[in-house]
């Protein structure tokens, strides 16, 4: 008599090593994403381009444009916030253009998660639903500034008309209460994974001869290929009794319904005081089936709003009207997107489905969408605004 299948070909489970290796992925993932971030950062540093996109002239479109394209480099809404805050304060930038620069730093920070989600290209399902969730980050982004733009640029709704008292009540309370000097909270990602990267920025300054473009490059580099090793590595050991066993947690704490979703969104975020982070983690954890997309959504609008605190700091460590109106401006912002989209999440969340299901049908859709999004157009606004339309 011929053995079964399961005899003849036992298959064991070792949910708890599977879980270890997880737990490591995972913190090579997040190592991956500071490693690519400190490096592209540290390309912007070399020269002052970073400033001199965001702060040239008072063309707003220039601003939207700049912003999106530096986002989308340094890879940190956060980091492109408190820039344009800082510009504001010092005077090398007024408040009309910061509120545009703003949108654009909002759709420049879900470049990660799309990036992130490319590293599940090889399985087809998988990749369809992790790719959704990374555009649940960047349609709602973009929709609200395609609403809001013209709005702001008519109106001035943000930047002026009754922002004027409310920043300087701010500020006048942020001065009384000795927020002159903020000490910016410690961000408990970048501690955890600060030894790889001090180590692999130390071993790229080495061979580089010091700090350069070359080493910024070639930690960038170092950063996006431990990003797709650890992708791989975390949604192989997600798979089987530790999927169920996360879905299980996910079901009944953090994602129970919309409302739990969205302030898991909120606290993660202000928590390691990234955006790019929280959301990223969600992309590959919504492609192993951990989390539905229903729920990822709000989640990913709670995100948007606790990336505002990183700015709201920024401008208390320098309360001048103009720093904290921006900084209210970006929060008003950020609100809203979650105000219009979440009675309207049908829309987003549809077209997230289905330029998925293309992406999964046709890997050249994903890097055509990732180039003329977060390149293509922000390069040619940016000729264009300023040769045609503002010279």
């Amino acid at each position: 008599m011929p053995l079964t299948p399961s005899l003849a070909h036992p298959r064991r489970s070792f949910p708890l090593v599977n879980a270890i290796f997880a737990v490591v992925a995972l913190y090579l993932f997040l190592c991956a994403i500071n490693v690519m971030g400190s490096g592209l950062k540290g390309v912007g540093k070399q020269s002052d381009w970073l400033e001199m996109i965001i702060a040239q002239g008072h063309n707003p479109l220039f601003a939207l444009f700049g912003a999106v394209l530096v986002t989308s480099i340094v890879q940190s809404s956060s980091f492109t916030t408190s820039l344009i805050i800082t510009l504001v304060a010092a005077g090398q930038m007024p408040i009309e253009t910061a509120v545009f620069a703003v949108m654009g730093a909002n759709i420049g920070t879900s470049v990660t998660g799309l990036i992130v989600s490319l590293g599940t290209m090889r399985i087809r399902r998988q990749f369809r639903r992790a790719y959704a969730a990374a555009l649940l980050h960047a349609v709602p982004n973009i929709l609200t500034v395609l609403i809001l733009f013209p709005i702001e640029w008519i109106t001035s709704a943000l930047s002026k008309n009754g922002m004027g008292i409310l920043a300087n009540v701010a500020a006048l309370i942020a001065g009384s209460l000795g927020f002159d000097e903020v000490t910016k909270p410690t961000n408990p990602i970048k501690v955890i994974t600060k030894p790889v990267v001090s180590f692999l920025q130390s071993m790229t300054e080495w061979f580089g001869g010091g700090p350069s473009i070359v080493s910024s490059v070639s930690l960038s580099i170092l950063g996006l290929l431990l990003l797709f090793f650890a992708l791989i590595f975390l949604v192989k050991n997600l798979k089987g009794a530790v999927l169920s066993r996360l879905e299980g947690l996910f079901s009944t704490v953090f994602f129970r319904n919309d409302f739990v979703a969205w302030l898991s969104g909120i606290f993660s975020t202000i928590s390691v005081q990234s955006s790019s982070v929280t959301t990223s983690l969600m992309v590959p954890i919504v492609g192993a089936g951990a989390v539905k997309l229903k729920r990822a959504f709000p989640f990913m609008l709670g995100a948007n709003i606790g990336t505002t605190v990183t700015g709201l700091i920024a401008a208390l460590a320098n309360p001048t009207s103009a720093a904290v109106t921006v900084a209210i401006a970006h929060i008003l912002f950020n609100c809203s997107d979650n105000l219009i989209w979440y009675p309207l999440r049908k829309i987003p969340i549809r077209i997230s489905k289905a330029y998925s299901s293309l992406a999964s049908r046709s890997k050249k859709w994903a890097f055509i969408f990732l180039a003329v999004v977060f390149v293509v157009i922000p390069a040619i606004g940016l000729i264009i605004t300023e040769v045609f339309i503002y010279n």
